[in-house]
């Protein structure tokens, strides 16, 4: 019937039009003599109501083709993971839940379970799961693409209820997927939920790779720093024949230092240990090298002083796909240099310090390479001065931070390298200029500055004169 109405849109031009604008409407009555399916009673299906008048022969549903959505039933799966089980909790498309267990994570249970939902769901036109994010979830997400799993939606965990219990989560996850279905497998923004996009298999081996490199740093770091307490300890630092412990000579005068028996045995422990984390940083860097070198991104964000093969590569493995972000801003506030605010009525402009959501090891590299940019770009630091001056030194680092990171978006979505300065593009060559005119920024606002001044002046003279 739906097909006749549809097909008949010369004959019902007002049907054919409120059915595609409103995609369903309830067919309450037909017209005598008019031929089977033709509707003498239009409404949407709200607007019905109990005791409308006349009689009704059948109530059919007319869906435009626009509305329809291929295989709309499916499972929702929700799994809240841990170490030796999973807690699942299973609901049909009418949202009722179908299963509620624990499944152990070995090998031969698990992939029961999985053989199992996958035989149920085949009727059902398949499934999708959601599962938080942990630090042990590769094996199980492969597993779930293995079985026929959908789509799989990863979201941060939320703030720790008071009455936690694992099927309690399993639940609210279920409940999440379900009520939010079509904006989760869209791929669009649910509210209070952050979603979690898995990066490629290339992208998570380069994180892990600079994370390792960055732990191996600190080790390093630490050893040395306990080597110069040792040496503070006694008072033995100004006897040291370098100006710092870390030179060659240095570090033979510390494995001939005399000390007591387990000051000695420290120091030979802590030497031992600076050795061993000087061989994996080497061989980390050149692995490092080589893997940036194959990185479009990575050598386009090397173009930026002070970035490197370490950092490029730590900061483009992080971005991903660069298409996920639609404004510069948006890459600067997934860092977390943005400012948070807790607005509320008339109360409008109440800013706080930054976000520092996401990456903090991009944070740390950004606010490395803001050192080497303010030495070598003088525009910049002709702006960075500017706030410097009104808002103090670390507000001013924290700003560069942040223009920096709107500068490598627009560098890797125009792919083109960064250029110190500010001056506009004159040819057709491969450089780009990201760093905006300050010149006619700082001119503007200074302007505004001025324009305050003077309503402010303005005003202290209006309250003057109305005074008796």
């Amino acid at each position: 019937m739906g097909e006749i109405g549809i097909a008949g849109q010369n004959r019902c031009p007002r049907l054919a039009e409120d059915l595609e604008t409103h995609g369903k409407f309830v067919l309450v009555n037909e017209v005598e003599g008019a031929g089977a399916g033709w509707p003498r009673v239009i409404a949407h299906p709200d607007s019905m109501k109990e005791g409308s008048p006349g009689a009704i022969h059948g109530v059919v549903t007319f869906t435009h083709p626009k509305h329809r959505q291929e295989n709309p039933r499916m499972l929702y799966l929700a799994i809240d993971q841990h170490r030796k089980q999973l807690t699942v909790n299973l609901r049909n498309d009418a949202g009722d839940v179908i299963l509620k267990r624990q499944v152990s994570t070995e090998w031969k249970r698990v992939r029961e379970f999985m053989e199992e939902m996958q035989k149920r769901s085949v009727p059902e036109g398949g499934f999708v799961a959601i599962v938080e994010v942990c630090g042990f979830n590769d094996w199980f997400l492969k597993m779930l693409t293995e079985y026929g799993c959908r789509e799989t939606v990863l979201v941060q965990p939320e703030k720790r209820s008071k009455n936690k219990t694992d099927r309690r989560d399993a639940n609210a996850l279920g409940e999440l997927l379900w009520t939010n279905r079509e904006r989760l497998l869209a791929g669009k923004r649910v509210q209070n939920v952050r979603q979690v996009v898995s990066p490629s298999e290339r992208d998570a081996e380069d994180r892990q790779l600079t994370a390792l490199r960055q732990r191996v740093g600190r080790l390093r770091t630490r050893a040395i720093n306990k080597v110069q307490h040792l040496l503070l300890k006694h008072n033995l630092q100004q006897e040291c024949p370098t100006k710092g412990i870390q030179a060659k000579k240095a570090r033979k005068w510390l494995e001939t230092l005399p000390l007591g028996t387990i000051d000695r045995l420290e120091m030979d422990q802590l030497l031992a240990q600076w050795e061993l984390m000087d061989k994996q940083l080497e061989h980390l860097d050149r692995t490092i090298v080589e893997r940036q070198a194959k990185n479009e991104t990575a050598q386009i964000i090397a173009s930026i002083p002070g970035a490197g093969s370490y950092g490029s590569l730590a900061i483009a493995s992080r971005i991903g796909s660069i298409d996920r972000f639609p404004h510069a801003r948006s890459l600067a506030h997934y860092f977390g240099l943005t400012p948070s605010s807790n607005n509320s009525g008339d109360a409008t402009r109440r800013l706080g310090s930054i976000t520092k959501e996401g990456s903090a090891l991009v944070r740390f590299i950004l606010a490395q390479i803001v050192v080497h940019v303010l030495r070598r770009d003088a525009v910049m630091k002709e702006w960075y001065r500017r706030i410097k001056k009104r808002r103090g030194a670390k507000i001013a680092r924290v700003a560069v931070m942040r223009r920096l990171a709107t500068i490598i978006w627009c560098m890797v979505k125009r792919q083109q390298h960064y250029q110190r300065g500010g001056a506009p593009a004159t040819g057709n060559g491969s450089e780009c200029v990201i760093v905006p005119n300050r010149n006619a920024f700082l001119e503007e606002i200074q302007g505004r500055s001025r324009n305050s001044k003077e309503k402010g002046r303005q005003g202290l003279e209006t309250v003057a004169a109305a005074r008796p």
